[in-house]
């Protein structure tokens, strides 16, 4: 029982200790230059919603009765003796209001309600943002599209809303002794700019259709010029002309230079008509160049961001340091590339880049897949006790038409198991030493996938292939040219067990073999079938002609059985 109290007393002391969520409060400020028609029915509305705590109206010099509306609607009412634009009507608002979160809506609006009012003010009063703007069901103005957007587009690619000058938003009391108000129609995309530059969190909020008088032409134009004005001005002001201009410049001129190491070292390595002394001067120039402006860069850039006090410029830089940054990865990958392939032996260095082949078959041939990558191949030394196997990778295995397990036979005292590579060695060839010998190569050759078939020219590879119970042997032999080549299915009891495809000679005599025992032999021909009888099995061979082309010839009959079929 004892015990009971003790953690009821805990319990009762934290309950006690919580803090209470602190009440914020609400203002609402309406703007109102001669709107003594809709002025009186807004202030109506946001009286409906239950955590509005206090309503101003700033009557913006009006000649009409907005006044005597709003003050009959139950608004306090701050009157400027002459119109001094939407803009200071809001700055004083703002500073007139009580309340810890504020609401500007404008008093032109016919159908208000109270629920586009709470969803434009409880994102902030639910923790979820600083600032909130609004966006509509209405086609985008003349304004906005024709200059607001583009204009932001290009300084603050970042800044992608669908209405940036929407009018109604709200904001924490707090937050705005930050922002700059301009004083005209410029006051909602400076707002929106001062928050995404100082890295206020502001959130668009669909509040549903919105309908008010459409401004005449004169008006258009007059809130055109001071927002292109406004606009034009932060972007002066926190350095986006100078990334646009300036940076810009200095990024081509970068790319230039950065091209220019990349031609030289491409001339140097691989175009054999032009002088070596050219590539070497040209990869010089560029380095000279891409260095210099690459400095200027990167001093322009630090100055940029030391104009931009909330540092949220980083869609803007990457936008427009992208091409650079892609011609550096570039030159990058080709050094890399070359220190790669350098090899120092005996007080010379020597640098032989070699290139991975790319495979495409254009043909029906069966294979794994249509198109890949390959090579190139490094030769290393057997393991230890491995005087019998050759580690192959996968891509060479697949050019060579063999997988792991099958042999290679050089002769009759010389016969190797393919394995796979080692773990993190996925392009190195590892040959026993008879191997390298008879294939005459040395540790650290460096063989592309193209000249795989040279290398190998003559030997005999045993290649197997399972089916169920069953495994069909081929046997062939690798030559340096790709020849015309027949695709062939073997099927035992009407089964199909392979599609496979190599080079067989007209009129040249094959043999196959089941289990071992040679059970027949055909002189090829385009299109031929053969069917063989083996202890109640019927074994069935269907030649087709292909425009394929191979490396496999297959051995002949006075070799040894092309095919041999085990189950």
């Amino acid at each position: 029982m004892y015990w009971f109290f003790v953690i009821l007393a805990f319990l009762l002391a934290g309950i006690k200790t919580q803090k209470p969520k602190k009440y914020q409060k609400v203002s609402v400020i309406i703007p109102a230059y001669n709107e003594e028609d809709t002025v009186g029915k807004v202030v109506e509305v946001v009286k409906k919603v239950s955590f509005v705590d206090e309503i101003i109206v700033v009557n913006d010099g009006s000649s009409d009765n907005t006044e005597a509306e709003a003050t009959k609607s139950g608004a306090r009412v701050i009157t400027h003796e002459v119109n001094k634009g939407k803009g200071e009507a809001l700055n004083t608002g703002y500073r007139e209001a009580e309340c810890d979160i504020i609401a500007f809506i404008d008093a032109d609006i016919y159908n208000l309600t109270s629920a586009k009012v709470e969803a434009m003010i409880k994102p902030i009063l639910e923790g979820k943002t600083d600032i909130t703007k609004t966006k509509f069901s209405r086609a985008s103005g003349r304004v906005t599209e024709l200059t607001a957007k583009p204009l932001l587009n290009f300084f603050f690619p970042e800044i992608s809303f669908e209405q940036p000058l929407s009018g109604q938003f709200a904001a924490k009391k707090e937050v705005l002794k930050k922002i700059n108000f301009e004083s005209d129609y410029g006051v909602d995309v400076g707002i929106v700019i001062d928050a995404d530059v100082l890295g206020i969190s502001i959130m668009e909020v669909d509040i549903g259709a919105i309908e008010h008088d459409m401004s005449p032409l004169s008006d258009l134009n007059l809130m055109a010029n001071e927002v292109v004005r406004t606009i034009i001005g932060r972007a002066n002001k926190y350095g986006r002309v100078v990334m646009i201009d300036d940076i810009g410049y200095y990024i081509r001129m970068s790319i230039v230079g950065l091209s220019l190491v990349i031609l030289g070292l491409f001339t140097i390595f691989f175009v054999k008509f032009v002088p070596l002394a050219v590539g070497v001067i040209i990869s010089i120039i560029g380095i000279v160049l891409s260095i210099y402006y690459i400095v200027k860069v990167i001093t322009k850039s630090i100055g940029m961001f030391r104009k931009t006090p909330g540092r949220n410029l980083v869609k803007s830089f990457i936008k427009i340091h992208f091409p650079m940054i892609i011609s550096i990865i570039v030159l990058l990958l080709m050094i890399s590339t070359f220190i790669g392939a350098a090899h120092f032996e005996h007080g010379v260095l020597s640098i032989e880049p070699n290139s991975r082949n790319l495979i495409i078959y254009a043909d029906n041939s069966p294979r794994d897949s249509a198109i890949s990558v390959r090579g190139p191949y490094t030769v290393d030394a057997a393991i230890e006790n491995e005087s019998n196997e050759i580690r192959m990778p996968a891509d060479a295995m697949m050019t060579l038409g063999i997988k792991v397990n099958d042999t290679i036979q050089f002769d009759e005292d010389a016969v190797y198991v393919i394995n796979e590579t080692r773990p993190g060695e996925s392009d190195i060839l590892r040959l026993p030493i008879e191997v390298k010998k008879i294939l005459d190569v040395d540790n650290g050759e460096v063989i592309q996938n193209s000249r795989l078939k040279d290398v190998f020219e003559g030997a005999l590879m045993v290649h197997s292939q399972e089916n169920d119970n069953t495994t069909i042997v081929e046997k062939f032999l690798i030559t340096s040219r790709d020849k015309h080549s027949s695709t062939f299915e073997v099927l035992l009891d009407n089964n199909s067990l392979i599609n496979s495809s190599g080079i067989f000679k007209n009129n040249v005599s094959y043999g196959v073999s089941v289990n071992g025992d040679t059970i027949g032999s055909f002189n090829y021909k385009t299109n031929l079938t053969k069917t063989f009888n083996y202890d109640g099995h019927k074994v069935k061979i269907a030649f087709t002609d292909t425009n394929s082309t191979s490396i496999k010839l297959f051995t002949r009959e006075n070799q040894d059985n092309f095919l041999n079929i085990q189950f």
